[in-house]
């Protein structure tokens, strides 16, 4: 009896070793979280059916032809589940193990349709087959079941590990019977030798830098403070520190130094946007990764969507490998890789789930989680912690009082810093300025950029709320200053490659001190690390204007007067129809005669109001029905939306999880000195049915994603060529200064 068709070397793989070693691996993986036996009993399970005389006959007609095998292998795995007292825990995994986790009734539904002569006398013939061979999958007491399997919420994400252990140990023992091999499966991290390489390399970076004595103290305070808080037990752990404070490395430093103390497997650190996680990743590999040939297996991994993984080399065989489910024992993500993953269905996304367990997780910038999903997402963290020996870090500067969430009304935080308010005080190094009344418009605003005297700094950033009034305002600046003086632009309609030569072109001359004016989209507030003296930013949530107020001297180098902030609220200016709510609420706590946004006791005031507004938490909340299909064990509606009520079969996406909840298209572009690069990386990708993973990887630098309906529309549709499913070739304008053209307008990107 067969499990797969013939590898490379014209072997066949047998399906008891198949099952026995998926077994093992989904044994050793499900162990982690306390639920060894049942791991391996799915394990065990999931292919049974393959025994069948209908599906080997099938799987040979496959071999030859190439066609699907077309015979159903998953059922009789569901069925055991119940015979074995184990549904629905373990038969939505097994039922789920190749499309994905659906719910009870889908699963009850299959079970139904699947009760025809012929399917019962196929599911005979695989048990007959299949029992001598192993004698205790098919009859014995009950499988016992692990702790919490039946406590509201922990049973749900129970069934998400299990299913995340099963798939990836299905994977691992199907690709290593390709590949003629063993699993691959790292060893366990060596978290003292890392610790040490860590605290040797830190030392040797912070001797290169040059000294800046406020900046320095401040860091140092928060580094101890960290390490301090790591011999603490497993837990929520809250990090307030202001922005330029050294938060990257003491986050690290916490989870490598707490992984130590407390036998934790791994360190994820997740940050909202890929300019950060490709920041912190470069600091982190110098800090962990081993240097020169033959030193080692890489420790650091970055995954999220702009990573372009070659297959050449053991280091990059190691890191696409990796990827795939987080065997590495330094993570650096995205929090959409991280919750759409965890709060998924498919087993591509879930197969790294089950790594979480016993794991530090560090969130960075956690003010940047959305606002509409932080029910099901603070019931989740509250989850890992108490039942799967997971520690979270929640780190920034502007801490949401999350605890104001019914999930975490009993949970006490454990504060890394014990007065942070004195921290606050102690560190400011900006002042505010309100512009509020009369508003200005947007050209009054470009006139007080453009003069260096009225700015009070030829360097400076200025943040705008869209994508079309950053265009805007970059042409009105760069109509107002010299020639020599360059005026920059930041905003998703360039694509990564060109908002990375942004990036480091702004930060060569603030190092050199030499004219630059950055206009933005709020995608350069969080993390970071760029120092102006003087930022202007328009009117946001007051969050944002903190975050803001962070990339103004950041590293403390203008003396008592500090840099500047100005707050505009442009009379022609826009915003996203999601500012409009706690745009309000700022305004009740943050701006002129009140609280400035480093105040915390207003902060705490404004989150307060914010997150148990009805909108946000309340029972009508896209949170709240995440939370009703979590329940219900409703993974496909968790994923995919409830289904509507009435004639409308589609399931309803607004109540979905989804952490971008925008729908959009990637669009090729030609950008700049790449055009002969994208042409050839498009037609690769054309020339086959399905193209390889690594041609969408290369690609990833050169895409702007755009809103769906906006490609639809007929003046943008014409100048989109197919590519691949939704991708596109844009024939269109691609602006050296302000990437995608659009017309007649901007607005439908994400800023």
């Amino acid at each position: 009896m067969w499990a797969h068709s013939m590898n490379t070397s014209g072997m066949r793989h047998r399906l008891v070793d198949h099952l026995e070693g998926t077994a093992l691996l989904a044994e050793r993986f499900a162990a982690v979280f306390g639920a060894g036996e049942v791991g391996r009993f799915a394990g065990l399970a999931h292919d049974v059916g393959k025994a069948s005389c209908a599906w080997q006959d099938g799987l040979l007609r496959a071999e030859a032809t190439g066609v699907r095998v077309g015979e159903d292998h998953k059922t009789l795995g569901v069925l055991l589940a119940e015979r074995r007292g184990a549904f629905p825990v373990l038969g939505l995994p097994l039922h789920g193990h190749h499309g994905g986790l659906t719910n009870p009734s889908e699963v009850r539904s299959m079970i139904k349709d699947r009760s025809k002569p012929r399917d019962v006398q196929d599911r005979a013939e695989a048990e007959a087959a299949l029992r001598p061979l192993l004698p205790g999958l098919f009859d014995g007491p009950p499988v016992r079941l692990p702790v919490g399997f039946d406590e509201p919420g922990t049973s749900e994400m129970l069934m998400r590990f299990l299913f995340s252990a099963l798939v990836d140990a299905d994977g691992l023992d199907t690709a290593a019977h390709r590949s003629g091999g063993q699993p691959q499966v790292a060893a366990p991290a060596d978290m003292a030798m890392l610790w040490d390489r860590f605290v040797g390399r830190r030392k040797e970076m912070l001797a290169g830098r040059p000294p800046a004595p406020a900046a320095d103290r401040l860091r140092g305070e928060v580094y101890e403070a960290c390490l301090a808080a790591a011999a603490g037990p497993t837990g929520i752990y809250r990090l307030p520190a202001p922005t330029g404070s050294g938060k990257t490395i003491a986050a690290a430093g916490f989870g490598l130094r707490h992984a130590l103390e407390q036998g934790k497997s791994r360190v994820i650190v997740a940050v909202p946007f890929i300019t950060i996680t490709e920041q912190n990743h470069a600091v982190y590999r110098r800090l962990l990764d081993p240097v020169g040939a033959g030193k080692g297996a890489p420790v650091v991994l970055e995954h999220h969507s702009n990573v372009t993984v070659d297959d050449d080399g053991p280091a990059q065989r190691w890191r696409r490998l990796a990827a795939e489910n987080w065997d590495a024992p330094f993570v650096v993500t995205t929090t959409v890789q991280l919750f759409d993953s965890l709060f998924g269905r498919k087993p591509a996304a879930m197969r790294k789930v089950h790594r979480l367990a016993n794991s530090v997780i560090v969130l960075d910038e956690v003010q940047a989680l959305p606002a509409p999903l932080l029910l099901p997402i603070v019931d989740g963290l509250r989850t890992l912690t108490a039942r799967f020996g997971t520690t979270v870090l929640l780190a920034s500067a502007t801490q949401p009082e999350l605890w104001a969430l019914d999930p975490l009304e009993s949970i006490t935080p454990i504060e890394v810093i014990s007065n942070p308010e004195s921290l606050y005080k102690t560190s400011c190094r900006v002042r505010y300025e309100w512009w509020p009344d009369p508003k200005p418009t947007l050209e009054q605003v470009a006139d007080r950029v453009a003069d260096p005297a009225a700015a009070g700094a030829d360097q400076s950033l200025t943040i705008v709320n869209t994508v079309a009034n950053a265009r805007q305002m970059r042409d009105l600046v760069a109509a107002r200053v010299p020639a020599t003086t360059p005026v920059l632009h930041l905003s998703t309609a360039m694509c990564p490659a060109h908002r990375r030569e942004v990036l480091a072109e702004v930060k060569e001359r603030l190092t050199a001190r030499l004219p630059v004016r950055l206009v933005s989209t709020q995608l350069i507030e969080a993390g970071v690390d760029l120092d102006f003296p003087v930022v202007f930013r328009a009117m946001a949530p007051a969050d944002s204007l903190q975050q803001a107020a962070g990339r103004a001297n950041r590293e403390g180098h203008l003396g008592p007067k500090g840099g500047l902030v100005v707050v505009f609220d442009p009379a022609d200016g826009g915003r996203p129809r999601s500012y409009d709510l706690p745009v309000g609420i700022t305004a009740r706590y943050i701006g002129l005669g009140r609280a400035d946004p480093d105040d915390l006791k207003a902060l705490r005031l404004y989150y307060h109001s914010y997150l148990q507004n009805p909108r946000v938490s309340g029972r009508d909340s896209r949170g709240a029905a995440v939370q009703i299909s979590r329940a219900a064990l409703d993974f496909r509606a968790v994923a995919e939306g409830p289904k509507r009520t009435g004639e409308d079969p589609r399931p309803d996406r607004s109540k979905a999880f989804r952490m971008i909840d925008e729908d959009t298209v990637p669009v090729a572009v030609p950008y700049q000195g790449e055009e002969e690069r994208v042409r050839q990386l498009v037609e690769r990708i054309r020339m086959v049915p399905l193209p390889e993973p690594r041609l969408f990887r290369d690609l990833q630098p050169y895409l702007v994603m755009i809103q769906r309906r906006t490609r639809d529309r007929a003046d943008v549709a014409t100048l989109c060529q197919p590519v691949f499913g939704d991708l596109v070739e844009w024939a269109g304008s691609y602006d050296k200064n302000t990437g995608i053209v659009l017309e007649p307008s901007g607005e439908e990107f994400i800023a």
